[in-house]
């Protein structure tokens, strides 16, 4: 129990061995200020919170599984003011960041120059180095925008066109009967298959390292019976088509693409701190090593191959300040290479995609911005860009479990003065809300652009918590009637319902809009009935079926078993690396085969082989 005063900030830590604690601080009227439980086995759990009035506040550390065994040690590492400078702000929001857990560094840039370069926590745990502002880190898709900028520049220079058929360069590619360009490879509008999400259903360990040479993207795309739609009419996120950019590149210049962005693009510009990692084993002096959750804390793991293109770049705060200097002076390329880096493309039906080439276009509260984010196995950057203001900001952590709200503290503290202000809850414990209308909101969701994924809403002690798939549940507070906030993240969520009152769809509100569906409360069909073997001749792996403990389940040879959720009808949802399954029947009802897919990659044909 702690006495603290308005407007003050408390940092501390969780030691856990052998178990998983849940921290939950509830404040001076019995209000849950913040519940937080790091996905893992063990190690150091971080918490953090700031109070709105004064009065008691309760920290309550207990096992995350009641049955589980181990000690629990707690620690306040920070007792302060709420800070009100920017430079401070930033610094409380990285507090859970510490010199035995992965990192981050921050960079906020100004007239291309740096005004603001932190690091904090750890860059290499098994050496204890500090991560600093000269780490060279992964920055994954953030790495787009320079593959869309080589080829833009190579178009300026009258090597290539940007409308050209990309099986003018690549012509063992297959003919699908409908031309797709090098523009659509820049704009994720080819059709083709996402080859890490198709590999991943294949059965291969794509997280835990397994190879992937660039030539498999090709043959992923040979052995794709149809488009997943006609390029141009739809955007759906692909590395494929960046890394097939990288093959159009090497064929046209006859260099490796990894030194030709070096000597080419990063030289020039006085980017000497940025690579393409070509493949895993490259040597990136003075790295950030990634980690994923692991046994007793954190484990580190390996870049993914084939990334080079879609990914694969390692830089520093200080050389993207020179990059974000080249969109207002155009000293390399030109103002007409920026301009079409940073158009959005525009869907054959007249939408806009707010993509250009490898970069998303759009508005932040009423300011443009230019940004991307990306993310490797464990890496995660944020990277921002203002024109207007000439300045931005980039995140760039060793650890995905580094929250996406450091990046938005970066963004209010430092450029919030130049925003419109965003919409707050009308009181600051929240909306009352009719426990009957909660109730009706409780339930299962399909996430129809994430890849079916399951969202769960539960209705507990009268209140609302949102649950995804290996994330601890969090509260849910109203800002209205329909509108509720995720106590500890930044997102919301939105219940759109029917005149009755009825749930019609959720949409989950985190880096874009996510609607998702209820899922169906009638009797779930006899299971039996799925069971047995399956093959995909596409991706030439088996997939056996069975019912276990009343549940469906699906097993390849390297993964498995993953339980099924019945939504309605034959279909089904799962968790990566299958997260929808759409049965097929004959004329007669018997079941022939599933479709498959996990968003990036869908319909995938399975056929059920005879018992």
């Amino acid at each position: 129990m702690l006495e603290l005063p308005a407007g003050h900030f408390v940092a501390g830590r969780v030691e856990q061995e052998q178990a998983d604690a849940t921290v939950t601080v509830t404040g001076p009227t019995g209000d849950r200020v913040l519940r937080a439980a790091r996905v893992g086995r063990g190690g150091p759990e971080a918490f953090a919170f700031a109070t709105d009035s004064a009065g008691r506040y309760m920290i309550e550390v207990a096992p995350a599984d009641s049955a589980a065994r181990g000690a629990i040690k707690v620690r306040l590492t920070r007792s302060e003011p709420v800070a009100t400078m920017p430079e401070g702000k930033v610094d409380q929001a990285a507090a859970y960041l510490y010199e035995d857990t992965p990192g981050a560094v921050i960079g906020v840039i100004r007239n291309g120059e740096l005004a603001f370069v932190k690091g904090y926590g750890a860059a290499d745990l098994t050496y204890g180095m500090p991560f600093t502002p000269e780490t060279p880190t992964n920055i994954g898709s953030t790495s787009k925008q320079f593959t869309g900028f080589a080829l833009a520049l190579l178009e300026s220079r009258g090597q290539l066109s940007l409308d050209d058929d990309v099986r003018k360069y690549i012509p063992e590619l297959p003919d699908f009967g409908t031309t797709i360009t090098l523009r659509h490879l820049l704009t994720h509008t080819t059709g083709y298959r996402e080859f890490i999400n198709t590999l991943l259903i294949a059965g291969r360990q794509v997280l835990e390292g397994d190879y992937i040479s660039r030539d498999e993207v090709i043959r992923v795309i040979q052995n794709q019976p149809e488009l997943q739609n006609k390029p141009g009419t739809e955007f759906n996120y692909n590395n494929s088509a960046f890394a097939l950019a990288t093959i159009v590149l090497e064929r046209v210049t006859g260099r490796p693409f990894h030194e030709w962005m070096r000597e080419e693009v990063f030289l020039p510009l006085g980017m000497t701190k940025t690579w393409v990692r070509a493949d895993p084993g490259q040597i990136i002096p003075r790295r950030s090593i990634g980690y994923i959750p692991g046994e007793g804390g954190f484990r580190e793991v390996r870049d993914l191959h084939g990334a080079a293109g879609a990914g694969g770049i390692y830089t520093t705060p200080g050389d993207i300040a020179k990059w974000m200097r080249n969109f207002r002076t155009a000293e390399l390329g030109g103002p007409e290479v920026i301009r079409k880096l940073t158009t959005s493309y525009i869907l054959e039906n007249g939408d806009s995609t707010n993509y250009g080439l490898g970069i998303f276009v759009g508005t932040e509260r009423g300011l443009r911005r230019w940004q991307h984010g990306g993310n490797d196995i464990a890496h995660s950057s944020t990277f921002v860009y203002y024109p207007d203001l000439d300045a931005g900001y980039v995140v760039f952590s060793n650890y995905q479990g580094v929250p996406g709200r450091l990046a938005q503290v970066v963004a209010d503290a430092f450029f919030g003065e130049h925003m419109q202000e965003p919409e707050r809850p009308t009181a600051a414990s929240g909306v009352n809300v009719p426990v009957a209308v909660l109730r009706r909101y409780a339930g299962t969701y399909e996430m129809t652009t994430l890849g079916g994924v399951l969202v769960k809403v539960e209705l507990e002690n009268g209140a609302l918590r949102v649950e995804l798939p290996g994330q601890p549940a969090l509260p849910l507070r109203a800002t209205s009637t329909t509108k509720f906030e995720v106590v500890g993240a930044p997102a919301q969520v939105t219940f759109e319902t029917a005149d009755d009152g009825s749930v019609e769809r959720i949409i989950f509100h985190q880096n874009g809009d996510h609607p998702g569906k209820p899922v169906g409360k009638a009797s779930q069909p006899d299971l039996a009935q799925y069971a047995g073997r399956y093959f995909s001749a596409e991706l030439e792996a088996y997939y056996d079926l069975a019912v276990e403990d009343g549940k469906l389940v699906i097993r390849h040879r390297r993964f498995g078993p993953a339980a099924l959720t019945w939504t309605s009808g034959d279909s089904f949802s799962g968790t990566l690396p299958v997260t929808n399954v759409d049965f097929q029947r004959d004329e007669r009802g018997n079941i022939t085969g599933f479709v498959a897919g996990n968003g990036r990659a869908r319909d995938i044909r399975f056929e059920r082989l005879r018992q």
